[in-house]
This record gives structure tokens, sequence and C-alpha cells, in this order.
């Protein structure tokens, strides 16, 4: 199983219609230092869409294509393409610019109208993923049929996508099994968080046989935003999963970077690191004061210090515990 990133595409509506240079750039790199490998950036309506569809980002397709230039071999790095935009000229572009994917996307049921661009990004050489968007406006069995359609077309991932944030975890449930029993190309999920479910359908997804999880980082997406990146790694770290996601490096990037370079933009962190890690490691908050006055005290990381004292005791923490636990990892 993995993550796909989509902070770059989706992420972007948050702010327009995509980030800016200077934010697609500290992004990328703060996804590759979390070792994120797969993702997905750009205008947030996809390659073609800034001329087709006046869907007007601070960069055009090619200065998004040239920002990636420098990470193209540490990432695998693609865009999103609504099937109208699926054209030779549009799939050319990624392919001279060294793109490794192509997401094509159809809403469920329009399907069939997709498959020239599939077969375009494939004869290109290029992976070519498929978003079923609003996936639930079909029947899981319905939308079983059409991902077999798309995989005789040569598609090489398929994505249900909760487009509206509507579907509970028996839904998300359903729909990837039910897409599961008809392909045999990997089963993606995204999710959007309008009913505060992403999480708990990104689980239930993965207990249904998912293979891909799409999240972002912050939540950030449309409307009420995505499964965010951290909290999918978290939980499904939780469950001894994505061990390879580097997590304390993808939260201090956030502290660090990402949360004070969206404070301009007023952007609302719905769960922030430190509550994050407080649930992690089951570590009551009451706990706060004493957790950060040893951490500053002993100069070590207070992410860490929670999640290796809450390893011995969660009930009630002492600070003799704490500050002995601060020492180990000092040394």
């Amino acid at each position: 199983m993995k993550l796909l990133d989509c902070t770059l595409r989706d992420g972007g509506n948050v702010v327009g219609r995509g980030f800016n240079a200077e934010l697609t750039t500290m992004i990328i790199r703060g996804l590759i230092r979390s070792n994120v490998k797969v993702i997905e950036m750009g205008n947030c309506t996809g390659i073609g869409s800034y001329e087709a569809n006046n869907s007007i980002a601070p960069c055009t397709d090619k200065e998004y294509l040239e920002l990636v230039q420098p990470f193209l071999s540490q990432a695998e790095i693609g865009m999103f393409m609504g099937w109208k935009n699926g054209t030779q000229e549009n799939v050319n572009l990624a392919k001279s610019y060294g793109l490794k994917f192509l997401r094509v996307g159809a809403n469920a049921g329009d399907g069939k109208n997709a498959c020239d661009a599939v077969k375009r990004v494939k004869d290109a050489g290029m992976t070519c993923r498929f978003s079923m968007m609003k996936a639930y406006v079909s029947t899981p069995d319905e939308l079983a049929e059409e991902a077999a359609m798309l995989e005789s077309c040569g598609l090489d991932e398929v994505t249900v996508m909760d487009s509206a944030g509507t579907m509970m975890p028996h839904d998300a449930s359903a729909y990837v099994k039910a897409l599961k029993s008809r392909v045999k190309i990997p089963v993606a999920f995204h999710g959007h968080n309008n009913l505060g479910l992403s999480v708990a359908n990104a689980l239930a997804a993965h207990e249904a046989g998912a293979d891909v999880f799409d999240c972002g980082l912050l939540g950030m997406a449309r409307s009420a935003g995505n499964c965010a990146t951290e909290l999918a790694a978290a939980a499904f770290q939780r469950l001894g999963l994505l061990q390879d996601v580097d997590l304390m490096a993808m939260l201090d990037f956030e502290d660090s970077e990402l949360i004070p370079a969206m404070e301009k933009y007023n952007y609302h962190v719905a769960v922030k690191p430190f509550d994050l890690i407080l649930g992690l490691a089951g570590a009551h908050s009451s706990f706060t004061k004493m957790f950060k006055e040893v951490a500053e005290a002993k100069g070590v990381s207070l992410y860490k210090l929670i999640l290796e004292v809450s390893k011995v005791d969660r009930k009630n923490p002492s600070r003799e515990l704490t500050e002995k636990t601060a020492e180990s990892l000092r040394g």
C-alpha cells in the first residue's frame, strides 16, 4: 500500500487554482523528505485546463513542469487530466517534461468517454491512473463494471473518488470490494472530509483491499478538504503499516514551514501536529505542560519524548520518568 499525495493539485483549491512557484517547490521538498514519493501536482483542474477552461493558476502547465524537473529522479510525479483535455498535445507535453504519470478523470458513468485519453497516455509510455469522480452517483456494482471497462483500455490504476465527502465507512468498503472483485489493477480511494470521516473511510477502504490512498498535507483540498496526509500516515502506522513514511519529518516540515506559510491565506488546520502526536501516543493533554518543560530543558524533540514516555506510562507519567526518557533520547 502507498499514499498518493494530492496537496499540489487538489490542495491548491485553498488558494485559487494552484500554488505559486515558491510553495510548489517547498511542498515537493517537504514530501520527499517525508518519504512520500507519489505526488500529483499542477493546476487544480488538470493539465490543459489553463487555456481550455480558463482555469487560471499562478503558473502555466509548462511553468509547473519546469519547477519539478529537479525532483523527477526523487519521486513519482504526475498531473491530473480531465478526459476532455486528454488531447495528444497535452499528453505529449507531459511526456516531454518527464512526468511519470497522468491521472485521467471523469465523473462516474462517463468513463466511456475517456478511453481514448487513457490509450494516448499508455501509448506515450506513461503510467495511466484514473479518477472515478463523484463515485457515489453509481452503485458499487455499476462502478465496478465501469472500472473493468477502463481496465480493458489499458488503465494501470483506478481511484474511487468520494468527491463530496458523503460516504460512510461501510460505503467506502462496499465500493472498494466491488472494484477489487472485478479488476486486477490497483484500486485507490480518495476521500473528502465533509462528514469528518475521511480517515475512517480510508481505514475501511484498506480493510476492503484498497492499495493506494489519496491524501493532502493538513487536509488541504476543496470544501472540507481531503484525508490529511499526516493523519492517514499516523492512523496506518498505528496498525503497523506505512512505516516507510517519515512522520516526524513530515510534522517538522508542517510546523516549521507549511503551517506558517499558509497563515497568510488564513488556512485553518483542523488537527495540528501536536494534537496528532497526543492521539498517536495515547497521551492525555493534561500532561502537556510537563512534556514541554522537560523537552525544552533537555533539548530533545517534544514529539519523540511524548511518544517514548507514553510507551511506558500513558495513565499518569511522572516527571521522573519523563526526564529519564529525555536523557535517553539525548544519548
